[in-house]
């Protein structure tokens, strides 16, 4: 409390606010931060931090905690990230196995760990051993025939459903927000729209637990994106830790930069390519500074899980390859029984799925015997080709070769699979339950890449002498890789889905192990993006939020039309005035009745309504509050109070009650713009500075405001689509 002098013989006036209470500068639930705020406030503690820390040596020791409070932060981040995914990918692969059987030595042990441990597993015959029995072996003690058959398959449907039914119940009651994919609403999160709870512990806990039972479900959907979320969640509880982040949002927002890079980096072993895209896709404000702290916290999570090694190879990647040749619904009839869909579709796809041994499998095991070339020692159908048997080439040089019955078998049943695939992805991306859609995109792109390569390889083996093949393709030669172009067209597929160009190329050489094929990836990632804008310029997270109503504004949108600021700025011609604060003639009661009657976020204070010379801007949330805490912790202050913004308290009668000061909470320096100002000048503005709002004027006299969702309706409004599917502010 400050003296504020005394007037007319009624006692000491205060500017309260010189002292700090609760919740003053923070933000209401669906509403955007002021970035230069968050800023402005984040340059004053620094300031105050570095002159006290010349008061002393403990405030010096405490301007060091501080300094090194980011670092910190990444490094528990990386830490929790990378253990948590850890966790899931053995969990995944034991509930996987489950499905199908158990391992009577020890029962968590997955299928591939069961046999690991066995001494009676032959080379030939590496996935079977006595230790590992089939659900039909153990209940019936049958292996082979029809009902053996049909018990693997019934209870391969029961326990997706039992792992698809437990999912979306955790979700619909403990954690609505655990649901989807998470990086629509992370990329909007990270342009400064609030959703409270959206990075909550209760967030974090549920969905690492459903991430497990949907994808050990069988259904079409993956880990990776989620994971994204879940570190993004790691990231929000850590930075609660330090004030630093707590207090201020912007700050707090380049924390979940970093974190989202690391959950990237877990996700597929690719902590440059996790770097790269919280840059490119999900990134909002990212400085230099969080660029290096990305890279730590992305560098700390990928050695935490390999020290895990959840793979059981030593390695991070998901799909080592090595080469011996250098969709969602808003609103559908069964979409408004969110568990009734899930059982629905995780029922059609377990039914659909079992029959075919390409879609039985985890979609990572898919992909991984998709990317991978065909050695000698191979057993898998796609390898199944007619050998010379007076060939002498070294193992890892095999010529190309005419497929055998194994390979055309393989083609339709991935035919078949790659249809299953497309359809299924459709309706289960969307679901109330964790999903992601990187690895059905990328096993879709796979599936159809493998055939591709086949097809070719066949083409070039009987018809080498073609022009296309004459110059490269000598008879005898090893000329085609049906597992590159495999690579290459998981690549495209993902690339077409997500409109990732430079961390796709960067995260798929990484998740392989294959740069010297760096080129051709770069080749899918480009002609993907191309193909795909042809169609539309969104990709799948922003069609999300669009469809959601976020606030998004996309640096990556242009905006060419030539408007002004007076044709989007409110009130316009017809409506009601502009609901303003006047400098030193309001009472309290007047605030409260506007505050009352409006849904605003904040005021322009101008200096008196006839000349409507603007001096500032009071926020709507700081307003309540500080009238609030001034009712309870200043005597005097009634509904008929003078409410002021100036240094100098106004002149009132005698014996009139003690005038409130808010000149504390007032920003004195709004940002404005002129009503001739061209939209296209005010669109870059608020995207490059993040702005809430900006006013327009006309020789310092106010005319109206424009919010950021004034400006995304507005930009929706010329693409001729509807501006009120911007639902938040």
């Amino acid at each position: 409390m400050v003296n504020a002098g005394d007037m007319n013989g009624s006692g000491n006036l205060m500017d309260f606010l010189d002292e700090p209470f609760p919740d003053v500068g923070t933000y209401e639930d669906f509403h955007t931060i002021d970035w230069l705020r968050e800023k402005s406030r984040d340059t004053d503690r620094h300031r105050k931090i570095t002159s006290k820390s010349k008061e002393s040596i403990w405030e010096f020791i405490k301007s060091l905690l501080d300094a090194w409070s980011g670092w910190v932060v990444m490094l528990l981040i990386g830490l929790l990230a990378g253990t948590l995914a850890g966790v899931i990918d053995l969990a995944v692969d034991w509930m996987t196995d489950l499905k199908e059987g158990v391992c009577l030595s020890a029962f968590w042990y997955s299928h591939e760990q069961c046999c690991w441990t066995s001494n009676e597993t032959t080379f030939d015959d590496r996935d079977k051993c006595p230790q590992w029995q089939k659900w039909s072996e153990l209940l019936v003690s049958q292996s082979e025939g029809a009902s053996a058959y049909i018990l693997n398959y019934f209870l391969y449907i029961i326990w997706a459903l039992c792992f698809a039914f437990l999912a979306v119940s955790l979700v619909r009651v403990f954690a609505p927000y655990a649901c989807g994919s998470g990086i629509p609403e992370i990329k909007t999160i990270l342009s400064g729209f609030i959703i409270r709870g959206y990075l909550g512990k209760w967030t974090l806990l549920i969905k690492t637990v459903t991430l497990v039972l949907v994808v050990s479900s069988g259904l079409s959907l993956g880990k990776e994106g989620p994971l994204v979320h879940v570190a993004c969640c790691c990231g929000n509880f850590f930075s609660s830790l330090f004030s630093k982040y707590s207090k201020n949002e912007g700050k707090r927002r380049e924390v979940l930069s970093a974190a989202a890079a690391a959950g990237v980096s877990v996700a597929f072993g690719a902590p440059i390519g996790g770097v790269l895209f919280s840059l490119e896709e999900v990134s909002y404000y990212f400085p230099l500074k969080t660029l290096w702290r990305s890279f730590f916290a992305a560098l700390v999570a990928a050695f935490t899980l390999r020290s895990i090694n959840p793979f059981g190879n030593s390695r991070l990647v998901l799909f080592y390859v090595e080469y011996h040749t250098p969709w969602r619904r808003k609103t559908t009839r069964l979409g408004k029984y969110p568990v009734l869909e899930v059982i629905v579709i995780t029922a059609i796809t377990a039914i659909i799925a079992y029959p075919n041994p390409y879609t039985r499998r985890s979609t990572s095991e898919l992909i991984s015997e998709l990317f991978n070339d065909c050695g000698a020692l191979e057993s898998s159908q796609l390898c199944d080709y007619i050998n010379d048997p007076n060939m002498t080439r070294p193992v890892d040089d095999i010529p190309d070769r005419p497929a055998g019955p194994g390979v055309y078998s393989a083609m339709w049943q991935l035919a078949l699979a790659l249809v299953f695939k497309i359809v299924i992805t459709i309706f289960t991306f969307g679901m109330k339950i964790p999903s992601g859609l990187f690895i059905p995109s990328m096993a879709v792109g796979a599936i159809a890449g493998r055939m591709v390569g086949i097809g070719v390889e066949q083409l070039a083996y009987h018809h080498h002498d073609w022009i296309i093949f004459r110059n490269w393709c000598r008879p005898g030669a090893d000329c085609v890789t049906p597992g590159l172009y495999a690579m290459v067209g998981a690549a495209a597929c993902l690339g077409g889905v997500t409109r990732m160009t430079v961390s796709l190329v960067v995260i798929m050489f990484e998740l392989t192990g294959g740069l010297e094929y760096i080129v051709p990836l770069m080749a899918a990632a480009v002609t993907s993006k191309w193909v795909a804008d042809a169609f539309g310029k969104e990709g799948i997270y922003e069609a999300h939020i669009h469809l959601n109503g976020y606030p998004f504004l996309d640096v990556k949108d242009e905006f060419t039309h030539r408007t002004l600021a007076t044709d989007v700025m409110r009130p316009r011609r017809g409506e009601a005035p502009l609901s303003v604060l006047t400098q030193d003639s309001m009472t309290v009661e007047d605030v409260e009745t506007l505050i009352k009657e409006t849904d605003y976020n904040g005021f322009p204070v101008v200096v008196s309504r006839d000349s409507e010379r603007l001096i500032g801007f009071a926020q709507r949330r700081e307003l309540i509050l500080a009238i609030k805490n001034a009712r309870q912790r200043q005597d005097g202050v009634v509904s008929n109070s003078i409410v002021y913004f100036t240094e100098d308290p106004p002149e009132v009668p005698p014996n009139s009650p003690h005038p409130l000061k808010l000149r504390r909470i007032l920003n004195l320096s709004p940002f404005t713009v002129t009503d001739h100002t061209p939209m296209e000048t005010v669109v870059d503005i608020f995207r490059k500075l993040g702005l809430r709002q900006c006013l327009v004027t006309r020789s310092g006299r106010l005319l109206g405001i424009i919010t950021k969702k004034d400006v995304l309706r507005h930009m929706a409004q010329m693409a001729n689509q509807d501006p009120e599917s911007i639902m938040f502010n």
